[in-house]
């Protein structure tokens, strides 16, 4: 790992906060928080901003240890060339121990005010992620994205045994749907910027098993998705209200598959259909977890 070949220049608050991925961390903020507002039982508003905040930092002190090591990657790469670290804005230390402060506090904090079972599961979010995903299953397998979609997949498990106490099968499965619904997620945003992971030699898998093979897991996911994603209402965790919103969710989610899987990719391809489809597996997960929590409110109430 060889630093990046530039001077770096005095880096500015906008630089630390674009270390820990911003638009990257709305969505883990807001699946920690329908988590934690989803769980049965009552977490005083105070703590339950903490918890929420410490699922934050944790986040981001992980992000900017993913881009302290992949510096010279992103560097490479023209989606990321622009990061504080590829544009020289910052000493690659400084990102490293931003990353190293981050972390330590948000799982402090999290173990002192809230309990040590959620700030153990947030350690080992930040560990999977920037030790499991960043350095070691990303550089060196296509199913990368597959083993390392944990790292995305525990907010809500954290903010649900914030308030609980305890591991239940609704927190897993909540887990599982992320786990699940994040393959067809990033592999779609792999077909059309495959060119760059090429380019610096990672193994994602449009680059080693090719465009039919990826298209084609594209498709088996999102089918295995709708089954998990409507388990919480099949065994009556939850209401009608978050059971036809999956099963509607999922049923464009799978439709927008269809045409990705059986389709090639001609000249002058403007990739519209896979873009359309990672457009709207964001859109998917900020839905079918802000159903959660509409279905339990109304429900509660």
């Amino acid at each position: 790992m060889s630093p990046v070949s530039v001077t770096p220049l005095p880096a500015d608050w906008r630089d630390f906060y674009a270390l820990t991925k911003p638009r990257v961390m709305s969505l883990v903020v807001f699946t920690g928080l329908c988590g934690l507002l989803a769980a049965p039982g009552h977490i005083h508003p105070v703590l339950g901003f903490t918890a929420i905040l410490c699922i934050a930092l944790g986040a981001g002190g992980a992000a900017a240890l993913n881009q302290w090591w992949e510096a010279d990657i992103d560097a490479g790469m023209k989606r990321t060339a622009k990061r504080p670290l590829p544009q020289g804005k910052m000493r690659r230390e400084d990102a490293r121990d931003f990353g190293v402060v981050l972390s330590a506090v948000s799982v402090g904090v999290m173990g002192l005010a809230i309990h040590w079972l959620a700030a153990g599961i947030l350690a080992l979010s930040i560990f999977y992620y920037s030790v499991i995903y960043t350095v070691w299953l990303k550089p060196r397998t296509p199913q990368n994205i597959v083993i390392g979609g944990g790292a995305g997949a525990f907010p809500p498990l954290i903010g649900w045994v914030a308030v609980t106490g305890d591991v239940t099968l609704m927190p897993v499965l909540l887990f599982a749907i992320i786990f699940t619904w994040t393959p067809p997620h990033f592999w779609a945003l792999a077909l059309f910027v495959k060119t760059d992971y090429a380019k610096v030699g990672i193994p994602m898998m449009p680059v080693v098993a090719g465009e039919v093979s990826t298209r084609r897991q594209i498709l088996i996911y999102a089918v295995l998705l709708v089954p998990i994603a409507v388990a919480p209402w099949l065994i009556g965790e939850t209401g009608a209200i978050y059971g036809i919103a999956a099963l509607a969710l999922n049923a464009v989610f799978v439709a927008l598959s269809v045409p990705v899987a059986f389709r090639r990719e001609g000249p002058d391809d403007t990739m519209r259909p896979e873009k359309r489809l990672f457009a709207y597996s964001v859109f998917y997960l900020f839905a079918l977890f802000a159903a959660l929590v509409a279905d339990r409110l109304i429900l509660s109430h």
